[in-house]
C-alpha cells in the first residue's frame, strides 16, 4: 500500500506549542550569540592591553607580568559571570526615587561594600503596559555605552516579580532638583551644563541611539557636579504624556490656557515649581520637553534630542520651560503651536546669543542646529571659550556638597514600599507563560578591580602613584602605606573614623587632613 506524505503545514501548531518553539529558538540563539560576543570582547581587551604596553614602551618582563595580571582578571570575571546574582546579595539602604512602575533604591553589595543605585521594575506592569521593548532598549544601551557621559550599569538580573538594574550611584542628584533649588542659572552656569549635555547627547548619537526623553530629570550629576545621561528608552512611553496616543484625539488648536499665558515670569516660575515634582512622579508626566515631530508621528530622527535641550536651556535661564501650562493637554497645544508660543519674557534679561541658540534648537527639524553635525552646535557663539576636550576636568559651575559615599541629601525623601517584599500569591498562569520575554536580561559588566570602586564613587576615590588611597569627603582621608588596588576595592565607607573590611577588621591607620 502506498504511503502518502503528510504536509507539515497542514498540521497547525497550537499557540502553546508555537510559544515553546519560540522560547527554545530564542534560548539557543541567545546562548550562542553570547558565547561569540564574550570571545570578541576578550580579544578586544587583550588587543587594548597589547597596544597600551607598546605605547608605554614596556620591556619583556614587564609585559609578561601585565599579561599575567590580565589573565587573572579575566579568570576572576569568568568566575563572577558564573555566580548567580540576586536580591539577597544587596542590602537596601534607602529609597531615592519612585515612578509609576517601580523605584530606585540606594543599596550596598554585601560582599564588597560597594554602593549602587538599584532600579527596580515590576514585571507585571511592564507586560500590562507593553513596555518590554522599552526596558530591553535601556538595558541594551547601558550594556553598549561605556563612556563618561552615560550612567554606568554594572549588573542586571531578575526574579519572579521584578527586574533589577544595578547602576552607579550619582550622589549629586538630578538637574530637576538643582533647578528647583535655584530661581534661574547664570549664563556661565547654563553654558557649562548645556555644553556637557551636548557632549552627552552626541555620545549616544554616535552609538546609533536616539534618547527621545531628554529632560532635567534624566540629567544626573556625579559627585563633582558633572552631567551624566540616564533613562534610555525606559521612561519613554511609560508615562501617558510620553505616548503619542495620549494626544491622538487632541487638535492642534491654539492653546486656551490664557490665564497661565498672562502670568508674569515670577508667578509662572512659582506655579511651575509647585507642580513640577508632582508631575515627575505621576503616571501622566509632562510633555514640555518633547519635540513636535515626535507627536506628529510623521517620522523623527536624532534632532528631536536637540529640541529638548533647547527647552532645558530656556528653563535654566528663565526659570520655567517655554510651553508650561496647567495641564499636559494645554502644554501639547503650545508645543504644536511653538512659533506663536515660544516667547521670551521682557522682564528676564537674556543675552542675544542665548536667545539665538534656543531658537535654533527649538526650530523646524530641517532648520534645527545640529542637522549638519554636532560641530555646528559647538561652534555657536554661546559656547565661546568652552574647552570641549577638557570640560569634564574643570570644576563644575555649581559645586556639589557630598558628605559621604552614601549621602542622599540631593534626593527627595520617599516612604518605604513593599516592592521588595516576598510574593504572597504565585503569579497567574498567563503571566508566568509570558515571562520568557525577559530572557537574557541578566548582565555583568567586565570591570577590573582597580577601576570598579572609583567608578562607583563617581570620582570620589583615587589611588596616588605611591599607592595611597584618597577618598574625597568633607576631609581628605588617607590610608597610609602601599595597598593594592584590589584591597582598596574591598573597603567599606568609614564608620566611626575607621575603614572596615567586609570581615570586620580595620585595614589601616587613618590620617585625616582638614580641607
Amino acid at each position: 500500500m502506498a504511503m502518502t506524505a503528510t504536509n507539515p503545514t497542514s498540521c497547525p501548531m497550537s499557540s502553546h506549542t508555537r510559544e515553546r518553539v519560540t522560547v527554545a529558538k530564542l534560548t539557543l540563539e541567545t546562548f550562542y550569540s553570547n558565547l561569540i560576543l564574550q570571545h570578541e570582547e576578550r580579544e578586544t581587551r587583550q588587543k587594548k592591553l597589547e597596544v597600551a604596553m607598546e605605547e608605554e614602551g614596556l620591556g619583556d618582563d614587564e609585559k609578561k607580568m601585565r599579561r599575567s595580571q590580565h589573565a587573572r582578571k579575566e579568570t576572576e570575571f569568568l568566575r563572577l559571570k558564573r555566580t548567580r546574582l540576586g536580591l539577597e546579595d544587596f542590602e537596601s539602604l534607602k529609597v531615592i526615587g519612585r515612578g509609576a512602575f517601580g523605584e530606585v533604591r540606594l543599596v550596598q553589595k554585601k560582599d564588597t561594600g560597594h554602593i549602587y543605585a538599584m532600579k527596580i521594575l515590576r514585571k507585571a506592569d511592564m507586560l500590562e503596559k507593553e513596555q518590554v521593548a522599552h526596558i530591553r532598549a535601556e538595558r541594551d544601551i547601558l550594556v553598549e555605552a561605556d563612556g563618561a557621559w552615560v550612567v554606568k550599569m554594572f549588573y542586571s538580573f531578575q526574579d519572579k516579580r521584578n527586574l533589577y538594574l544595578i547602576m552607579e550611584f550619582l550622589p549629586g542628584g538630578d538637574m530637576m532638583t538643582l533647578l528647583m533649588k535655584k530661581d534661574t542659572l547664570t549664563e556661565e552656569a547654563t553654558q557649562f551644563y548645556i555644553a556637557e549635555t551636548v557632549l552627552a547627547i552626541d555620545a549616544i548619537h554616535q552609538l546609533g541611539f536616539i534618547h527621545r526623553d531628554i529632560k532635567p530629570d534624566n540629567l544626573l550629576l556625579d559627585a563633582k557636579g558633572h552631567v551624566k545621561l540616564s533613562d534610555f528608552g525606559l521612561c519613554t512611553g511609560l508615562k501617558k504624556a510620553h505616548r503619542t496616543e495620549f494626544y491622538r484625539n487632541l487638535t492642534h488648536n491654539p492653546p486656551s490656557d490664557f490665564s497661565f499665558q498672562n502670568m508674569n515670569s515670577k508667578r509662572k516660575a512659582e506655579t511651575w515649581k509647585k507642580n513640577r515634582r508632582q508631575l515627575a512622579y505621576s503616571t501622566v508626566g509632562t510633555p514640555d520637553y518633547i519635540a513636535p515631530e515626535v507627536f506628529m508621528q510623521t517620522g523623527y530622527n536624532k534632532l528631536c534630542d536637540w529640541w529638548s535641550l533647547g527647552v532645558i536651556m530656556y528653563e535654566m535661564l528663565i526659570g520655567y520651560p517655554p510651553f508650561c501650562s496647567e495641564t499636559p493637554q494645554e502644554t501639547y497645544r503650545k508645543v504644536m503651536n511653538w512659533k506663536e508660543t515660544l516667547v521670551f519674557p521682557p522682564e528676564v534679561p537674556t543675552s542675544e546669543k542665548s536667545k539665538d541658540l534656543i531658537l535654533r534648537f527649538c526650530a523646524d527639524s530641517e532648520n534645527r542646529v545640529g542637522s549638519n553635525g554636532v560641530e555646528e552646535i559647538k561652534s555657536h557663539p554661546f559656547f565661546e571659550g568652552v574647552d570641549w576636550g577638557h570640560i569634564r576636568e574643570r570644576p563644575a559651575a555649581i559645586p556639589i556638597e557630598i558628605k559621604s559615599i552614601d549621602d542622599t541629601s540631593n534626593f527627595d525623601e520617599f516612604p518605604e514600599s513593599d516592592i521588595l517584599q516576598p510574593v504572597l500569591n504565585p503569579p497567574e498562569p498567563d503571566y508566568k507563560s509570558k515571562d520568557w520575554v525577559f530572557l537574557n536580561y541578566t548582565y555583568k559588566r567586565y570591570w577590573n578591580v582597580c577601576g570598579c570602586l572609583s567608578g562607583c564613587l563617581s570620582g570620589c576615590l583615587s589611588v596616588s602613584p605611591t599607592g595611597q588611597l584618597y577618598v574625597l569627603a568633607p576631609s581628605h582621608c588617607v590610608i597610609m602605606g602601599r595597598h593594592h588596588c584590589y584591597m582598596a576595592s574591598r573597603l567599606m565607607w568609614p564608620l566611626n573614623g575607621h575603614y572596615w573590611a567586609p570581615g570586620g577588621n580595620v585595614l589601616g591607620s587613618i590620617v585625616t587632613l582638614s580641607v
